[in-house]
């Protein structure tokens, strides 16, 4: 077992640290079967901050043979909608009472900026709960007319899908772990979630808050172990009837091969590579600002960042210096220091992929406007960085980096449909950014963007009622909003003669 170095800065989440957290499983916390553990490191500085589960398939097993009781003995199902409802907002309160821990467990385990995860990450995890509790009441069918001769009553209800499997990231892993149970919950359906193995401390400490709260035992299971090993055991598990996943593109193409051996149903929230579009009448000050932030957001660890940014050539430059400006002047250091402004990035894994795109790049002709470069000799820290001269057919403009790092060029058209061509010209559809004082011309080209978000005028705005998700290879379903109960009911038409 690693040996565990805590940081001296925690002040809350010590406790949690210095304890053996066990996985949920039939409302007990347990280690994992074969008695496994590995160990999560701190990305500010690669040290071992704890060791946790390793969950493989026979957890997988007992998970869901818990889920699938719970489930079918109907018990989430009487405590009723009302009563669901409750309970959620009851887990919303919970969270909302150790939100200074939770947040810094999300600091040192992904690196992110305490300061951040407090008012960004924590926030919106509570107010996912809050929000999916009021729906718990709402989920309705509806009456139909029927047009063939006779007397008919017919109606349709919407239905529980059944066991829930959820598979998480690391880039936001409490929020995205509200993104899923809240809905589900709300649904009526019972889970078995898999944190990333990479960040997987808040959703331990989610597990003994779920523990406390009046969700019965079985409802909600959630592991921690490595994805070729639970994640698959998920994804291809026959007693599971919807896997929901969000990571990317590349794993939801295996998520989707495990899940054909039942059908299961499935709902992928994927890449993107999405363009913030600049117009020549744009506020710059306002839209140099907000295509930094739309990059640099979360280390660029966001599967909307705004990572090709297309300027009007009459304000290119001006644009591409306001924003390797900014770059250069992010505080870039451990989550924990409280003048921090960007932390690392989350393991050295991903501080290969990302400096590997910035070399590429840098091969292919890219110039550097900003950064480029490694930040320190410990953790895996890159500078905020801003690559022009990029040209369509370059690695850094096709693939998603994920990363820090966004890619600049200029465009002299105005005309939309050639505009929207090339922020359409990409496997992905999840987000993009419009940046503009013309209305008209901002909600023309939203029309033509082939993506599942469009902002004007802003970029990375999350709310609890607002549909996320992506066309093309970004995914399949849409999580947060009424939306969300897609993936999670079953309709059934009801028809008597009467």
């Amino acid at each position: 077992m690693d040996t565990v170095t805590l940081d001296p800065r925690l002040r809350h989440a010590g406790g949690f640290l210095s304890r053996q957290a066990g996985m949920l499983i039939d409302g007990k916390l347990v280690p994992a079967a074969s008695g496994k553990t590995f160990a999560v490191y701190d990305p500010a500085t690669g040290a071992t901050i704890a060791n946790v589960p390793e969950g493989d398939a026979e957890d997988v097993n007992r998970a869901v043979a818990a889920a699938r009781q719970a489930f079918d003995s109907g018990v989430w199902a009487k405590i009723g909608p009302s009563g669901r409802g409750k309970i959620l907002w009851q887990v919303a309160d919970l969270i909302e009472k150790h939100l200074e821990e939770l947040a810094e467990l999300e600091s040192i385990d992904n690196g992110k900026p305490y300061a951040v995860a407090r008012v960004a990450d924590l926030p919106l995890a509570v107010d996912m709960f809050r929000y999916m509790a009021g729906w718990a009441t709402k989920i309705t069918g509806t009456t139909l007319p029927l047009s063939l001769p006779g007397e008919y009553l017919s109606y349709t209800v919407r239905e529980p899908v059944g066991v829930v499997g959820q598979i998480i990231p690391w880039n936001f892993p409490l929020l995205m772990a509200a993104w899923k149970l809240a809905p589900a919950l709300a649904a009526g359906c019972t889970i078995v979630l898999k944190a990333a193995e990479q960040t997987p401390l808040s959703a331990l400490r989610l597990a003994e808050l779920i523990q406390q709260s009046d969700i019965p035992p079985g409802v909600v299971n959630i592991l921690t172990g490595f994805g070729e090993t639970a994640g698959a055991a998920i994804a291809a598990h026959p007693d599971v009837d919807k896997v929901a996943f969000t990571g990317s593109t590349e794993v939801g193409k295996l998520i989707v091969h495990a899940a054909a051996g039942n059908l299961k149903k499935v709902s992928l929230e994927l890449g993107g590579k999405s363009p913030a579009i600049i117009l020549p009448d744009a506020d710059l000050d306002l839209a140099i600002a907000g295509a930094a932030n739309a990059i640099f957001f979360n280390h660029g660890q966001c599967c909307c960042a705004g990572s090709r940014l297309y300027a009007h050539k009459s304000v290119y430059d001006k644009v591409v210096s306001g924003v390797a400006d900014i770059a250069g002047k992010i505080k870039v250091g451990p989550g924990l220091d409280p003048v921090t402004e960007m932390g690392p990035l989350v393991s050295d894994e991903q501080f290969a992929r990302v400096t590997g795109y910035i070399d590429d790049g840098r091969r292919s002709g890219a110039r550097i406007a900003a950064g480029g470069d490694r930040v320190g000799n410990l953790g895996y820290f890159v500078a905020p960085t801003v690559l022009e001269n990029t040209t369509p057919d370059m690695k850094v403009i096709r693939e998603e980096i994920f990363g820090p790092v966004v890619c600049a060029q200029p465009f002299d058209d105005d005309d939309l449909e050639a505009l929207a061509r090339r922020a359409n010209d990409t496997i992905y559809g999840l987000a993009a950014s419009v940046w503009t004082s013309n209305a008209g011309m901002a909600h023309k080209l939203a029309n033509r963007i082939r993506s599942g978000t469009v902002w004007i005028n802003c970029h990375n705005v999350f709310d609890a009622s607002l549909p996320f998700g992506g066309y093309k290879q970004s995914g399949w379903g849409r999580e947060m909003g009424a939306e969300v109960f897609h993936n999670y009911t079953e309709v059934k038409a009801v028809t008597q003669a009467l």
